[in-house]
């Protein structure tokens, strides 16, 4: 009997497989016969052709297909979910509601909005479990998904912000990234150079400020020594303008999650 079940496998789903501690109570469904041959040679993991499968042999069982996916799948799967099953979603824009009426109302729920750097184990998960669902089940999903990363629990009125900034923010990060490394050709240097120190400085300083728990303005003023280069680069970046286009930014998102929703 699996343990835990995942109803898709692709790079998403692999992030999570990665995460759990007992690989071999794992079983997924995954219908192209590579990708699966890959999970199985990779994690030794089982994995299975049929969805139905999956919700006959595991009890905690994560949802990772594509959204228009979804509808599909219910209509297969539904009739065997029971109030033992817990259904892990981390399909964007779909809420508990649309859940609930999709699988049904005996199935407990959690839902969970990743990123992706999940895959990189350095992922940041929001989780909202539904109303039946219990707390023992909830800290397993804290627990397997903070193997990932990081996890916090919110309610899901809060999921449309957490899109804009967690869910989105990795490109937002690696477009800052590719302006800096732009900039740095521009002053001389190769591209694959340029690249390496912004992207290196990127992760130092997230690492370093995660580690030492340092306020953020008391940092910036730091590395600002007056009269120095910091500080002549900052006269440029410390306006008004700059913040207000991060905050439209992520105003833009979370209106459109909440349309998609």
């Amino acid at each position: 009997m699996a343990k835990i079940g995942f109803l898709g496998a692709g790079k998403m789903a692999e992030g999570i497989l990665s995460a759990v501690a007992d690989k071999s109570g794992v079983l997924m469904a995954e219908r192209v016969e590579a990708r699966a041959k890959e999970l199985a040679r990779k994690y030794g993991v089982a994995t299975t052709g049929d969805a139905k499968e999956v919700v006959k042999k595991a009890r905690f069982v994560f949802l990772a297909v594509r959204p228009q996916d979804v509808d599909a799948l219910a209509v297969d799967v539904k009739p065997l979910l029971t109030d033992r099953h817990t259904l892990v979603s981390i399909v964007a824009g779909k809420t508990l509601a649309k859940l609930r009426k999709a699988f049904g109302s005996k199935v407990r729920l959690v839902r969970v909005m990743p990123n992706l750097a999940l895959r990189a184990n350095a992922g940041m998960c929001a989780i909202c479990p539904g109303p039946k669902t219990p707390e023992k089940d909830v800290k397993l999903v804290e627990k397997i998904l903070g193997g990932a990363g990081e996890t916090v629990v919110l309610k899901e009125k809060d999921f449309d912000a957490v899109t804009a900034l967690s869910g989105s923010g990795p490109a937002y990060f690696a477009y800052m990234e590719e302006a800096m490394a732009e900039a740095g050709v521009k002053l001389g240097l190769k591209p694959a150079v340029a690249r390496l120190l912004a992207e290196q400085t990127m992760y130092g300083t997230a690492k370093f400020l995660r580690e030492s728990g340092m306020e953020l303005r008391p940092f910036i003023e730091g590395v600002c020594t007056k009269g120095g280069t910091t500080a002549a680069g900052m006269e440029k970046l410390d306006v008004p303008a700059f913040k207000k286009i991060v905050a439209e930014t992520l105003a833009a998102a979370a209106r459109r999650s909440k349309e998609l929703a």
